[in-house]
C-alpha cells in the first residue's frame, strides 16, 4: 500500500465525520465559505462543495491550486465545470459523484410522475381555496413512459416503474442490449415520442442533448401527455415547454429549469399542468451517508494509487480531453 506522502486532502464535511479516511494525508473541511483553512496550493485533492452555485465558489480558489490532481465533485453533472477547466493544472483529473444521488433522484422522479398522474398539483390548489372537487383520474398501469438516460438515475428509474404496471422503454444515446432488457437510440425518439404518455428525462447536459426537447419534439407528443425532468433544465426548450403547457396539450414536473433558479414571475410558476420543485432531488437526509461512503472509497483508491471510478476528463492545461461520461 503507498503512503500518502502528506499531501493535503480539502473535505467539504470535517474529516472527523468521516470514520475510514485512509492514513498519510493531511485533512482539512471546507465548506465553500470565504475562509480558507489553509494554502491552496498545497491541495492536491480537492472535493468541491455540494452547495448552489459551487462553480462560483471554485472559480476564485482554483487559480490558486496549482499542485491539483484531483476535484472531486459529488453532483452526477459536470457541465457547470466546463468554464473553469484552465484554471487547473495540466493533468487535473475530474470526477464526478455519479451513483451517489441515484437512489434519491430516481425516488423524486417517480414521486413527481405520480403527482401529475394523479392530478396531485390539482388537489393541492383545490386544498388551498378550501374546495372539495373530487376528479376522475388516471394511473400508471397500462401507460408507456419513456426514460431517457440510461446512466445511474435512468436505470434506477427505470426499475421502480415496474412497480407500477406501466412500460418503461429506455432510451440513451446509442441503441444496445441490456441484461434488463432493449436500450434505444436517440435516433428512434421521432417514431418513439408520438406513443408516450410520458416521458421521464435523465440524461445528462452535453452539446448532443442540450436543447434536445425543442419546440419539434414536443410537438410530436400526445395530447395529454406527462414530462418529467429530473436531469438538466437546458435539455428543454423553456419557451417552446410553456406553450405547449398553456394550450394544454402537456403537463409537467420540473426539478430543474431553464432559467435557474427560475425567477418569481415566470409563468411555469402559475401555470395550470406545472409542478415546480426548486432541484432538491438529489438533498435528502440519505446525501450525508452516501457521500460519505462514497468520498471514503475514492481516497483509499487515491491513496493506493488506483483508478478512480467517475473521472469524466483530465485537463491539459488549455482544454480537456475527455475519457468517460
Amino acid at each position: 500500500m503507498k503512503d500518502g506522502g502528506g499531501k493535503t486532502v480539502w473535505l467539504p464535511y470535517r474529516p472527523s465525520q468521516i470514520p475510514g479516511l485512509p492514513a498519510g494525508f493531511s485533512y482539512a473541511g471546507w465548506d465553500g465559505s470565504a475562509t480558507l483553512p489553509g494554502d491552496p496550493g498545497d491541495v492536491r485533492f480537492l472535493v468541491g462543495p455540494p452547495v448552489p452555485g459551487a462553480e462560483r465558489v471554485l472559480r476564485s480558489v482554483l487559480p490558486r491550486m496549482r499542485n491539483l490532481e484531483v476535484l472531486q465533485l459529488l453532483s452526477s453533472g459536470y457541465d457547470h465545470m466546463m468554464p473553469l477547466l484552465d484554471a487547473m493544472p495540466a493533468g487535473t483529473r475530474l470526477a464526478t459523484g455519479r451513483g451517489v444521488h441515484r437512489e434519491a433522484t430516481a425516488e423524486l422522479a417517480v414521486t413527481l410522475l405520480l403527482a401529475l398522474c394523479r392530478g396531485l398539483d390539482r388537489f393541492a390548489a383545490h386544498q388551498a381555496r378550501g374546495k372539495w372537487r373530487p376528479e376522475f383520474g388516471s394511473t400508471l398501469v397500462g401507460k408507456r413512459v419513456l426514460v431517457i438516460g440510461y446512466g445511474a438515475v435512468g436505470a434506477a428509474v427505470a426499475a421502480r416503474l415496474g412497480a407500477f404496471r406501466c412500460e418503461a422503454v429506455v432510451v440513451a444515446r446509442m441503441a444496445r442490449t441490456t441484461p434488463a432488457g432493449r436500450v434505444h437510440g436517440t435516433a428512434e425518439l421521432p417514431a418513439l415520442l408520438p406513443t408516450a404518455d410520458a416521458v421521464v428525462v435523465c440524461a445528462p447536459l452535453t452539446d448532443q442533448t442540450r436543447g434536445m426537447f425543442g419546440a419539434d419534439a414536443l410537438a410530436l407528443l400526445k395530447d395529454g401527455a406527462m414530462l418529467v425532468n429530473v436531469a438538466r433544465g437546458e435539455l428543454v426548450d423553456t419557451r417552446a415547454l410553456v406553450r405547449q403547457v398553456r394550450a394544454g396539450r402537456l403537463r409537467v414536473a420540473l426539478d430543474v429549469t431553464d432559467p435557474e433558479p427560475l425567477p418569481s414571475g415566470h409563468p411555469l410558476w402559475h401555470l395550470p399542468g406545472a409542478l415546480i420543485t426548486p432541484h432538491v432531488a438529489a438533498f435528502t437526509d440519505a446525501f450525508p451517508t452516501t457521500s460519505v461512503d462514497f468520498l471514503r472509497q475514492q481516497l483509499n483508491r487515491y491513496q493506493r494509487g488506483e483508478e478512480l471510478p467517475n473521472v469524466v476528463l483530465t485537463t491539459t492545461g488549455t482544454e480537456a480531453d475527455e475519457q468517460a461520461a
